[in-house]
């Protein structure tokens, strides 16, 4: 069992910025990728980035140049940076994490709520 727990939500005015965390335990020794999503209200939920054990980092074209994922396998932590922010960002953000190197995810934390005003 893997357990994920997101921290660092809150209300931000656009163009600002807001620092997610994702604190894993359990077994943690068999995650080999870990990944942000988000879902706003009304909509499916959307992958925003991961991270892989070997350092590969991907983005959903939405969020390129404005987040920025990290990950610190000796700590169990993996955090998202988002800068510049705007309005359409604003979603319960979901830390997850899976055992393949690809493919869908297996873990996931309860969300944090992240709201940009106009």
């Amino acid at each position: 069992q893997v357990q994920l727990v997101e921290s660092g939500g809150g209300l931000v005015q656009a163009g600002g910025s807001l620092r997610l965390s994702c604190a894993s335990s359990g077994n943690t020794g068999t995650i080999s990728a870990m990944g942000w999503f988000r879902q706003a209200p009304g909509k499916q939920r959307e992958w925003v980035a991961s991270i892989t054990s070997g350092g590969i980092i991907l983005y959903t074209n939405s969020v390129k140049g404005r987040f920025t994922i990290s990950g610190d396998n000796t700590k169990n932590l993996v955090a998202l940076q988002m800068n510049n922010l705007k309005p359409e960002d604003t979603a319960v953000y979901y830390c997850a994490a899976r055992k393949a190197p690809v493919g869908s995810y297996d873990y996931w934390g309860q969300g944090t709520q992240v709201t940009v005003s106009s």
